[in-house]
């Protein structure tokens, strides 16, 4: 049953209507958090790579507290988009949300 503008502004079927309406914006709203959150985790960890690499490298020692700054910046953002990640899946009904902490680096060892 197609909702229409009259039957959500003036009665009828409107509550079944808006429920159907919210629930579509609910996950399409869902869906795209979760492209835009899978496009950050692409970034972040081109970010958490170039750091890795750089902190690698012969730095003097106040170039290496930057470096490490980066470093730390990048894993905390890609702990916390994995969060993000986990809550949009969880309501998409596709995994149980799980606490930060019981996220997995799935980086390389340091």
């Amino acid at each position: 049953m197609a909702c229409s503008y009259a039957a959500v502004r003036f009665g009828g079927h409107a509550g079944r209507c808006q429920m159907e309406h919210s629930k579509k914006l609910n996950s399409d709203f869902t869906a795209d958090l979760r492209k835009l959150a899978h496009d950050l985790s692409n970034s972040i960890e081109t970010v958490v790579q170039a750091a890795y690499l750089l902190n690698q490298s012969k730095l003097d020692s106040q170039t290496k507290k930057w470096a490490r700054m980066i470093e730390t910046a990048a894993d905390e953002a890609a702990q916390i988009n994995r969060a993000i990640r986990e809550l949009l899946r969880s309501q998409s009904g596709k995994i149980p949300a799980t606490s930060p902490e019981k996220t997995p680096d799935k980086r390389r060892a340091s």
